[in-house]
């Protein structure tokens, strides 16, 4: 609830009161509009991320913010019924990988335990990290976002924003997986259960869902989320998308050295996190695009009237710019 109320704070806090002369239903319709359009690379337009591009055209407001919103969760959602064959196919290296480190899931997480007994100094520190994937990073958001109004920088408030909207899409993507899934986690097994069904599917995943929502790992999708956008909107930059990236890595790992999550919960809440980052870092440049294009088009006024020159009537065909 803590974090809910703080991240309505920020997007408050951050967006303007200036409202685009767009309604809602024009702009959502353009931005899906052009995520479903299947372009080559090299005809995609690239996305530049100078900060100087950042400018009060391209500010998301309050209203453009749930737009944008709105069109990620929607675009999330039907990702898979306008994905290209090359989608398709970096999904199936993506399953094969999470198919077979579901082989290991077991003596990774027994190994990470006996080195957790052996090495009692890193529990407190585990716990820690492991925080930055949940309330932690909802404080370090509104840090960046205190930032971006104090020092009045259009770039770090935008990607500010973004995290938001990548950390609450990615987590309503994760609920969903988690639901369906209904995954043990490997804290609720036992020496007399061990055997027991890891997948429990949804329709048993609502009894006691606390220990029946492993998969995936929602504090490392979330890391990711956000980590993805600053590394994206920022990857001009050498350090930050290293830092960023190192972060939600290191959110990962206190997950299962916490004992909450498998190996294969991190590693598809790392890929759901850096997907849903990079759609909502292209779904932006898409509206600012958007945005730009409105403020180059100019009105043209046509109209006739009539000229008497040397006593003639003539027509006359007038245009304003």
């Amino acid at each position: 609830m803590h974090q809910r109320s703080l991240l309505t704070i920020i997007i408050l806090l951050l967006s303007s009161s200036s409202v685009f002369a767009q309604t809602v239903d024009s702009l959502g319709k353009k931005l899906d509009s052009l995520h479903r359009v299947q372009q080559k690379p090299e005809e995609k337009p690239q996305i530049d991320v100078n900060k100087t591009d950042y400018t009060a055209r391209t500010n998301i407001t309050f209203k453009g913010y749930f737009i944008l919103l709105g069109t990620d969760l929607e675009q999330e959602a039907t990702a898979p019924l306008h994905a290209s064959k090359k989608t398709w196919i970096q999904a199936g290296e993506w399953a094969a990988l999470e198919g077979g480190l579901f082989f290991a899931d077991k003596a990774i997480q027994k190994n990470s335990q006996i080195f957790m007994m052996h090495n009692p100094a890193f529990k407190n520190t585990s716990q820690y990290i492991t925080n930055f994937g949940a309330s932690y990073e909802v404080y370090t958001l509104a840090a960046f976002g205190a930032y971006g109004v104090v020092f009045k920088s259009n770039k770090v408030k935008t990607t500010t924003l973004l995290a938001t909207q990548s950390y609450i899409a990615a987590g309503a993507m994760s609920w969903v997986v988690k639901f369906v899934a209904g995954r043990r986690r490997p804290n609720s097994f036992t020496p007399n259960n061990e055997n027991n069904a890891i997948f429990l599917g949804p329709g048993l995943s609502s009894r006691n869902n606390s220990l029946n929502s492993s998969f995936p790992s929602g504090h490392t999708t979330a890391a990711f989320s956000a980590a993805t956008v600053f590394a994206e909107e920022y990857k001009d930059e050498i350090l930050i998308p290293v830092i960023a990236y190192s972060a939600a890595t290191l959110v990962g790992l206190s997950r299962i050295t916490q004992n909450a999550h498998w190996a294969t919960d991190v590693f598809a809440g790392a890929a759901l996190g850096y997907v849903t980052g990079r759609q909502v870092v292209f779904n932006y440049h898409r509206y600012s695009r958007l945005q730009m294009q409105g403020a180059k088009k100019k009105k043209v006024t046509m109209f006739f009237d009539l000229q008497y020159d040397n006593g003639v009537i003539m027509p006359n065909l007038v245009c304003k710019f």
